[in-house]
């Protein structure tokens, strides 16, 4: 074989081992995650959605953009359309993520029509760039004056970044470089044009912070990552001339390690800190530590939903105060959640701490997988907490970013399942799947998981090294599971919840461990400080977050016409196979208003209130996911409980 030609199957190799983000280089990730190539996802839970992200999600999405005139914007440059620009100023990125989802599809399977629609668009974007690099739709011709003076709302960073990660996940689809080279020709212009003793730069929108660390991953030009680091570090918000209201917004401009919490635009805020997170992985900086441990325990205790879901206020999209968390009024935006998962995915990797598995399960199997219809052709940009019944699922935005989004996520999801480090093999997510790849001693494994998961609580995994082997398979035993019990060969173990439970010995092919998780669904509870909680309760099953939606209850109550009781009776399971595209419903007892909420007085005596007739009733749950996929309807998550 000719050296060219085993040069080039020894980097198409190398492609394949990258993960979603590359830390086999990384001084200081604890774990590293598997490529998006080596778990194969089929007969589980992910796999129909899935499906329908490729055969009519994405398809379907990228005839919108081209009816929407957004590709046109960047054909229009160099001359192959007329007319004017079509959009807000960051609709770029939306053609970016497509792209960028399309290209995870290829990394688990060959896709011709997807390659073909890549190398298309590749094609008019590298048309339109600028010998120096520059490549903005908004910011080109008559508004070519404007570029980077206004970054505060400009997100020409912003569409950059999405720009580098459709390039990285192309190129570790097939290795093809040519949307890379362009992006990497833009930012070596700002590598040149921008810093502390040149032009001020900053990240209006953050985004671009963690997709420049990726691209330093891919070429080990550190001047990628010191760009990260001078972004992250604020420094210029003195020759910017910011004002407070608009830093504290952007979640940029001052120094990311003097962030005391999360405020702002909620997107903007979780990007940041997914950027600081790999930041911090490659550098080890123990105040962007100090800083994320804050923002993480912050985020967590006082300002995220049960469904994972972040940013309370439609005002700005933003985070509020402190257990400010409305329910009718929840903005939490689709990307947000997205946002969420990212942030938790990489303190995942930095820290091999399983608390930061739970948020992503969490805000995956809720506010996450709530943003896309169960028929790929409906997204919701809010994803509130309950609803009087308004339309929420729309095939189009002006503002895009939600669909794509959750394209990507969904395309990429085989590579969130498992992590390596040199001790053993990590298993963050449980779905019927298999995992073929190597420890980290370069022994070739493979991990079938044979599982209902989340409908049951049951997974048997079949854990096959090439040869016999010792290494450490760490589990991870969710935080809501209240008692997990492991059997292994030799062993059988009641585990703690919120951990990964390690089980080292020598693995031989065709070992098999039996994880059994309590499912059972349970009454949850709200901080008292969430005054529109206050006697209410939520209904969680196993990673799910649970709902009442009027059209399954009983003479269609609305849900704010039923209280739930908290008597001992356990919940009626049916898993329906005929509704929602398949999924197991919850019953219970509870009671329902004689008279509707709705007619009853605004204010009334304590005790006349207490006196309002109720009769029994049948509380009929169904998985937050999938509500809103039968037309607009009332729905609730938090439910009086009496």
């Amino acid at each position: 074989m000719a050296r060219t030609a085993i040069i080039g199957l020894l980097a198409a190799a190398s492609l394949v081992a990258q993960g979603i983000v590359d830390l086999t280089r990384s001084p200081y990730a604890k774990l590293h995650p598997v490529p998006v190539k080596a778990v194969r996802l089929a007969g589980g839970f992910w796999e129909p959605r899935r499906q329908v992200n490729v055969e009519k999600s994405l398809p379907g999405m990228l005839e919108l953009l081209e009816a929407h005139g957004i590709v046109d914007n960047f054909r229009r440059l160099s001359g192959r359309k007329q007319g004017p620009r079509q959009g807000p100023l960051y609709t770029d990125s939306d053609v970016y993520k497509w792209m960028e989802a399309a290209a995870f599809v290829l990394q688990s399977e060959d896709r011709p029509d997807l390659t073909s629609a890549l190398d298309r668009l590749t094609d008019d974007i590298v048309a339109a760039q600028e010998p120096s690099g520059y490549l903005n739709t908004y910011y080109q011709d008559d508004r070519a004056k404007l570029r980077f003076t206004e970054m505060y709302r400009s997100h020409e960073l912003y569409c950059l970044g999405h720009m580098l990660q459709a390039a990285i996940a192309r190129y570790r689809a097939d290795g093809n470089r040519r949307l890379l080279d362009a992006g990497i020709k833009f930012v070596n212009y700002l590598v040149s044009e921008f810093g502390p003793e040149k032009r001020p730069l900053l990240t209006g929108h953050p985004e671009f912070e963690l997709a420049v660390i990726e691209l330093y991953r891919v070429t080990g030009n550190k001047a990628y990552l010191d760009l990260a680091g001078y972004l992250l570090s604020g420094v210029e918000r003195d020759r910017l001339k910011l004002s407070e209201s608009q830093i504290a917004y952007m979640f940029s401009g001052k120094p990311f390690t003097s962030r005391p919490e999360f405020e702002g635009h909620a997107v903007r805020a979780m990007y940041a800190a997914s950027g600081a997170a790999d930041y911090y992985i490659e550098t080890g900086d123990a105040a962007y530590r100090e800083t994320l441990d804050r923002l993480w325990t912050d985020l967590t205790a006082r300002k995220m939903y049960i469904t994972g879901g972040v940013g309370s206020r439609s005002d700005g999209e933003a985070f509020g105060e402190a257990f400010e968390l409305p329910n009718l009024a929840a903005y939490t935006e689709s990307c947000a959640a997205i946002g969420n998962m990212f942030f938790n995915f990489r303190m995942l990797q930095a820290t091999g701490e399983s608390k930061y598995a739970d948020v992503i399960e969490r805000a995956l199997y809720n506010g996450i997988d709530s943003g896309m219809s169960l028929d790929g052709t409906l997204y919701c940009y809010r994803n509130p907490l309950a609803s009087t019944g308004e339309k929420i699922r729309n095939p189009w935005y002006d503002t895009t970013c939600c669909p794509p989004n959750l394209q990507r996520v969904l395309a990429s999801l085989p590579g969130y399942f498992y992590s390596t480090n040199r001790d053993g093999l990590y298993v963050h997510l449980y779905d019927q799947s298999e995992l073929t790849w190597k420890l980290e001693d370069g022994t070739p494994i493979r991990v079938r998981q044979d599982t209902k998961y989340p409908w049951d609580g049951s997974v048997t995994l079949a854990v096959s090294p090439e040869q016999p082997a010792e290494f450490t398979l760490f589990l991870r035993v969710p935080g809501w599971s209240r008692s997990t019990r492991i059997t292994y060969p030799g062993g059988s173990v009641t585990a703690p919840a919120g951990k990964y439970y390690p089980i080292r010995r020598t693995w031989r092919p065709g070992d098999v461990v039996q994880i059994k998780f309590d499912s059972r669904p349970q009454l949850i509870a709200s901080n008292p400080r969430l005054l529109e909680n206050w006697r209410k309760a939520a209904v969680q099953r196993g990673p799910l977050v649970y709902c009442l939606e009027q059209q399954d209850q009983a003479g269609e109550k609305t849900p704010f016409d039923l209280s739930l009781t908290a008597q001992a009776k356990p919940f009626a399971e049916e898993f329906r196979k005929d509704l929602l595209g398949g999924v197991l419903v919850l019953k219970h007892v509870g009671l329902a208003d004689s008279k509707p909420t709705m007619e009853q007085p605004l204010y009334e005596g304590i005790g006349a209130s207490q006196a309002t007739p109720t009769a029994p009733a049948e509380l009929v749950f169904i998985p937050y996911y999938s509500w809103a996929n039968r037309g607009a309807s009332a729905m609730a998550v938090w439910i009086r409980l009496k």
